[in-house]
């Protein structure tokens, strides 16, 4: 045994963010898509996602902190 231990981030899904908000998602992905150009304001959103790709982050991450922030309102 190497006594590592074998603990990867929880993976966040749109989905999953949506049920939690109670937000449509397509509402949500339209919110998302407009507001991660806005490098300035949400920097860990523009660098995280790439296009075509889905909606996902790590479960606490800074990026995942900017998405509620920008679905809560």
């Amino acid at each position: 045994m190497t006594g590592k231990s074998n603990t990867q981030p929880s993976i966040i899904t749109l989905a999953d963010l949506c049920k939690e908000l109670k937000i449509a998602p397509v509402k949500a992905r339209k919110l998302l898509r407009i507001k991660s150009k806005d490098k300035k304001a949400y920097p860990e959103l523009a660098k995280g996602h790439i296009s075509k790709t889905p909606w996902r982050w790590a479960k606490g991450s800074k990026a995942h902190t900017e998405a509620i922030k920008i679905l809560s309102r």
